[in-house]
């Protein structure tokens, strides 16, 4: 129901039957109404859909009319709510109170008492007629600011800017998108002249015939022309207008819209050149065509061969999931085999063909130890032989190696010095890093440059990747093409690569980057297009004395001045292939053997009292552990030095640091080196 149709003229009358005859009256000429009790009830109740009010003039002059007034104050521009004040005839001609209530009510008619019921009625009638316009009046504002809002939504739906020209003064006004197709701001200035000079020279002239022709005539504006914008682009715009006529109040006036076509005018422009050399477009075209035929080939083969490479990176990820298994049992079968090894070119040292055939098996089995390692690596469960160690010297004896590694196109630049602190590192681990960072900086240097690697140290305050210390880095720099910024955040992500298939897989500076952590330090790339890369690697400072180089281990004979003093020495394997060939390697060196198969058993042969000087046992073992048989023995015999023989880092958190270990595959210099230590520190 619309407020039309549920008007309700209000009565406010309390004094005798004022109230009823009102409505009574009312309900003659179908009027809805409602009787009021006071000023505040009538306050309350009246609103926009109240035709209007029928009050006694002795109920206002003495009532607090506040909040009436407030109400009367506030109504919208299309309301003016009708007072009909029923005043009584007075001796004396007094109006002053009806001054004062015609000043608060606004819109009021005074009638005086007593009335004929027909001038009530014509009164009463004018007054709902009035609001009833005043409905109207309402519905056509509301109907005028929907239309405006549809309009504004076109405009701004088609990108069309609104302008206003008045023809008296030739003031321009112009809406921000308008202001937009010309390439001004929406706060900026924009005049007329503004318009007029924005034109291209070539088109100014057609364009005010054009006004001039649509003034002349009356008739629509229309025209497409370019304009150029501050920052000197050239852009096509489209114009359409309408001449109003004015009259006494308003001015003769032309009304429109423009709109950006630039990119029409762009596609047409192309389209005529491509007529105007159709057989050259064709041949063009046909050469695009099979071009992006080539090219989508190409993406086929591309994504065969990344599907082909996924396939591979998921092997090596199952690899490197299940490398610490495969690991220990690929240990122990390169134990087996260099152990025999060893033991059977002792055997043949006056047969040189028979050498070279053990010699060659030799370097076979030590290449399979050193692939086991890498898988390790890998899987970031190699077991590092950390140790303090001078990086200067560390990368000084790598410089032969280094400088075969780059090639002769690119200059080597090494920036040590002897004033470095040690860093406890895993030498051969770090010493493949660097290498790895020296072959992607030589790889980003096709053309030749520079190459630079320098070792100083440097303080972290602390941050989530580095904890607050000291630090070892050794940075490698090169003058190469250089990573973009979303390269150089996936740079250390496994098998992310930006070398061509074949040529990498993407796993050199993740492992570096676990490298690094497990040394409790941190690698950083810094780079940019063009400017080369600088990745430094962070070790902490340690206040240990650096070790001495050692050569690594090799076939060679046991000399005399090496057999120490014999011992008994309890072998504990679960795998016999593994505790046989052990046991020979002992018994070569001079030692009693007990061999035995399990913790449990190695625990009866220390009860029954046998003499063992030492225990060698593996780690990874069914029911008990070397660990646990470690701890076991020494509850029996405290002093019994016990070595742990393991393939990789599979020591639990919190292990028994001080039990020494011995890493699968060994050969006997090393065997016989661990013993003597875990001998001589007993004795000690």
């Amino acid at each position: 129901m619309s407020d039309v149709d549920s008007c309700t003229t209000l009565i406010l009358a309390p004094a005798g039957r004022d109230a009823s005859i009102a409505a009574a009256m009312l309900r003659e000429v179908n009027v809805a109404s409602q009787v009021c009790r006071d000023v505040g009830h009538l306050s309350s109740l009246v609103g926009d859909d109240t035709c209007c009010v029928i009050v006694t003039e002795e109920v206002l002059v003495a009532a607090d009319l506040k909040t009436l007034s407030e109400w009367i104050g506030a109504q919208p521009a299309w309301s003016d709510l009708p007072f009909i004040v029923l005043t009584r005839r007075a001796g004396v001609a007094d109006r002053a109170p009806e001054g004062r209530l015609a000043r608060t009510l606004g819109n009021v008619t005074f009638i005086e008492r007593p009335f004929h019921p027909t001038t009530f009625a014509s009164v009463v009638g004018t007054a709902v007629r009035g609001r009833h316009r005043q409905y109207e009046a309402r519905l056509r504002i509301e109907q005028l600011h929907e239309g405006e809002a549809r309009l504004q939504t076109a405009l701004t739906a088609g990108h069309l800017g609104s302008w206003d020209l008045d023809l008296s003064t030739g003031v321009l006004t112009a809406s921000a998108t308008c202001k937009a197709i010309f390439g001004h701001a929406a706060h900026a200035p924009f005049t007329y002249e503004t318009l007029l000079s924005s034109i291209h020279p070539e088109d100014r002239d057609r364009m005010q015939a054009a006004v001039k022709a649509s003034l002349e005539t009356r008739c629509d504006y229309t025209i497409e022309y370019r304009n150029v914008w501050p920052d000197r682009t050239v852009h096509w715009v489209d114009i359409r207008a309408r001449f109003l006529s004015g009259d006494a109040v308003k001015p003769d006036r032309l009304v429109g819209v423009s709109s950006d076509i630039t990119a029409r005018k762009t596609a047409e422009d192309g389209l005529r050149r491509l007529n105007e050399s159709l057989e050259a477009k064709v041949a063009e075209r046909t050469a695009e065509l099979q071009k992006t035929h080539q090219k989508v080939l190409d993406e086929i083969r591309q994504r065969e061969q990344t599907e082909e490479l996924l396939r591979h990176i998921q092997k090596l990820e199952m690899v490197g999931q299940l490398s610490g298994g495969i690991a220990h049992d690929f240990n122990n079968l390169l134990m087996a085999i260099i152990a025999n090894l060893e033991l059977a070119r002792k055997e043949v040292l006056t047969d040189s063909r028979m050498l070279r055939l053990i010699d060659g098996a030799f370097g076979g089995a030590q290449r399979g130890a050193a692939l086991t390692q890498r898988l390790l690596a890998f899987a970031r469960q190699q077991e590092l032989k950390v140790e303090p160690v001078l990086m200067s010297s560390l990368i000084a004896g790598m410089s032969d190696l280094l400088e075969r590694s780059i090639g002769s196109a690119i200059e080597l630049v090494i920036e040590v010095g002897p004033a470095s602190p040690p860093t406890m590192l895993d030498a051969n681990q770090v010493e493949l890093a660097i290498l790895n960072l020296v072959v992607n900086a030589r790889d980003a240097m096709p053309d030749g440059g520079t190459l630079t690697i320098s070792v100083d140290t440097a303080q972290s305050s602390g941050s989530k990747e580095l904890r607050a210390g000291s630090y070892v880095r050794v940075t490698v720099s090169d003058t190469g093409t250089g990573m973009d910024a979303a390269t150089l955040a996936r740079a250390t992500e496994p098998f992310f690569t930006t070398k061509e298939i074949g040529k990498g897989t993407g796993l050199g500076l993740s492992m570096i980057h676990g490298l690094a952590q497990q040394l409790n330090g941190s690698l950083r790339l810094e780079s940019s297009p063009g400017c080369g890369t600088r990745a430094s690697l962070w070790l902490p400072v340690s206040e240990h004395v650096a070790s001495i180089e050692k050569d690594a281990p090799a076939l060679i004979e046991r000399q005399d001045d090496e057999v120490q003093a014999r011992a008994t020495i309890l072998v504990v394997d679960d795998d016999p292939l593994i505790a046989t060939s052990t046991a020979y390697l002992l018994e070569d060196l001079g030692h009693e053997v007990v061999e035995v198969g399990s913790g449990a058993a190695a625990l009866e042969v220390l009860k029954n009292g046998k003499r063992v000087d030492l225990i060698l046992t593996d780690y990874s073992m069914p029911r008990m552990t070397g660990l646990e048989l470690a701890h076991a023995a020494r509850a029996l015999r405290p002093d019994l030095p016990v070595i742990l023989a393991t393939g990789y880092a599979e020591l639990p958190e919190g292990a028994d640091s001080n039990i020494p270990r011995i890493r699968k595959p060994y050969l006997q210099n090393q065997l016989v080196a661990e013993i003597r230590k875990a001998l001589h520190h007993q004795a000690g």
